[in-house]
């Protein structure tokens, strides 16, 4: 691995405690303004209470339209999507969760892209990598019991 792939590594890990690169780009079929999840510090919004308290800290939220409900909790669509087009009304000035669209915290809720989706969540370290860790970690753990059990 070159020194530049361990230091972007590094960096995408540590510093910003990613799990995943972004890669690919958007193609605009508008399907990810549609099914919209909205998670705040108590977790996804579950009520429209919590919603309307949630437009006045936020403009974004003010796009926003109540779709329905599922088991996840309330389901919204941009209505700034142009339903003929599907593309952004506002592209240029779109708020920034808009152009971090996809982050990792859609698979963290249990969220997927559509199987069309220009975008890709790659892992950062490979199961091999993780594995690895897990039984060096396993390991220590059992010298540590050995010497120090009494």
């Amino acid at each position: 691995m070159s020194l530049f792939k361990k230091l972007k590594k590094i960096y995408y890990t540590k510093i910003l405690g990613k799990k995943y690169y972004r890669t690919g780009k958007c193609k605009g079929c508008g399907r990810c303004c549609r099914q919209i999840y909205v998670k705040h510090a108590k977790g996804v919004i579950q009520d429209e209470k919590d919603f309307e308290r949630l437009k006045h800290q936020h403009r974004f939220y003010t796009y926003l339209k109540v779709m329905g409900k599922d088991e996840i909790g309330l389901v919204f669509e941009c209505q700034n999507l142009d339903s003929e087009t599907h593309k952004c009304k506002i592209h240029k000035t779109r708020p920034g969760i808009c152009r971090r669209y996809p982050q990792e915290e859609i698979f963290m809720m249990g969220g997927t892209l559509s199987e069309d989706c220009g975008y890709s969540l790659e892992p950062i370290e490979t199961f091999e990598e993780v594995y690895n860790k897990i039984q060096k970690n396993s390991k220590k753990i059992s010298i540590w019991d050995k010497l120090f059990k009494k």
